[in-house]
């Protein structure tokens, strides 16, 4: 009993970092985009995670974790709503005494919400809020769940050996396949492409979107630490280690890769390093060495770079660099683990099998739910509403309402 305390304990820490990251995701989307939009953003960040929780309790989790049944496909079940607790729910007889029923719901169900919040950057600033509510319950109550059984669930991808530890592709992925189709379907903002070249629209307050950083770094101690699924001391050590050397060597080798290619020492390209890194290493960090992780994270790195500008290239506007770092860099991840793994079960063709199973299942059901959207009510504010910011027209507040720079 007193292990399960620990571990329990432990786990309930996890899960407030990872809450924690929510604050870290805002901080950084309103650092990096144009002040007339703060409120905008704030909103959807705030409503991704209270009905994130909601949706997960009405149906998420039990879709996510249905119990596949011995000779089942694998691919689709339901345990049914709500999250009544099995008898031995709350013993140590539960998850081999790692956590609690309560607290197995709670830490999955703040993975749930990081999916939808990983688009919100990437359509900031020209999105229609109402379409961006609906496309987060279906993407979050429906997909996402879906997509989860097949590894963390036991589903098909969990019974042919397919790995991905905390989420590089079952997180960050789903959420960047998603945020690919939307940028797409959205269209550019007003300004962003001027004669087919890419423009710098900066952000209104990099301060923040730095501390943005930082407290996702932190949070990940809680996303990938406490996918360990226990207070185990050698693999939660472990973990941290590598999670940590992952995300200083992304951060470096972005800033240094930037300097040469740009000549300047860019603040926002060394931030995208950081959480390059840290996606990056998230797949498989309980099974890298500290050599691996450093490795990972430089490659992750230097990916970032020439990704974000791969991305303005062909003319897709990602405002904070979604699509680089948790679509690119998850992939990379997920990959990774076929490469470096200690474990000699995990395969690169396995992995990359994983990662065509999710990325065909994302973009079709991204791409059906957004293109309904734009071809029913509309996912695109007016060019007058784009202009004088989302704040004004859509919430009519301003994030700074004694504060209000010339802005065009």
């Amino acid at each position: 009993m007193e292990l399960l305390t620990t571990n329990n304990v432990w786990m309930m820490i996890c899960t407030a970092l990872v809450f924690f990251m929510h604050t870290g995701f805002a901080f950084l989307e309103i650092g990096l985009t144009r002040q007339k939009n703060t409120i905008n953003i704030l909103f959807k960040n705030i409503f991704i995670i209270t009905v994130g929780l909601l949706l997960y309790y009405i149906g998420g989790f039990n879709l996510m974790y249905p119990g596949f049944a011995e000779g089942s496909a694998g691919v689709l079940d339901f345990a049914g709503f709500g999250i009544t607790p099995p008898e031995n729910g709350m013993t140590a007889a539960y998850a081999d005494g790692g956590y609690t029923w309560w607290t197995d719901f709670l830490f999955q169900g703040m993975f749930a919400a990081t999916a939808a919040t990983i688009v919100s950057g990437a359509v900031a600033e020209r999105m229609k809020i109402g379409s961006f509510m609906i496309f987060t319950v279906l993407y979050v109550g429906l997909v996402y769940p879906i997509a989860g059984s097949w590894k963390w669930g036991g589903g098909f991808l969990d019974q042919m050996g397919f790995y991905d530890f905390a989420g590089s592709t079952l997180v960050h992925s789903v959420g960047g396949w998603a945020a690919l189709v939307a940028v797409w379907l959205l269209g550019s903002r007003i300004g962003k492409f001027k004669n087919g070249i890419a423009q710098a629209i900066p952000g209104h307050n990099i301060p923040l979107a730095t501390a943005g950083v930082l407290i996702l770094w932190l949070g990940w101690f809680g996303f990938n630490g406490g996918s360990v699924l226990s207070a185990d001391p050698e693999l939660t050590s472990l973990t941290l280690v590598t999670t940590c050397l992952a995300a200083a060597a992304g951060g470096v080798v972005a800033a240094l890769v930037s300097f040469l290619k740009y000549k300047n020492l860019d603040l926002t390209m060394f931030l995208n390093g950081i959480l390059g890194g840290l996606v990056g290493i998230t797949a498989g960090a309980d099974v890298m060495t500290p050599e691996s992780a450093i490795i990972i994270g430089a490659i992750a790195g230097t990916i970032i770079v020439f990704a974000v500008a791969f991305v303005d290239t062909i003319k897709l506007d990602d405002p904070v660099g979604a699509i680089a770092v948790h679509l690119i860099c998850g992939i990379w991840g997920t990959l990774a683990v076929g490469l470096f793994s200690t474990n000699p079960e995990h395969t690169f063709l396995i992995q990359l099998t994983g990662v065509a199973c999710y990325a065909a299942f994302c973009i079709i059901t991204s791409f059906l739910i957004i293109f309904t959207l734009k071809k029913t009510i509309g996912i695109r504010v007016s060019e007058k509403e784009e202009l004088e910011g989302l704040d004004s027209h859509e919430h009519g507040m301003d994030a700074y309402s004694d504060f209000r720079l010339n802005e065009h």
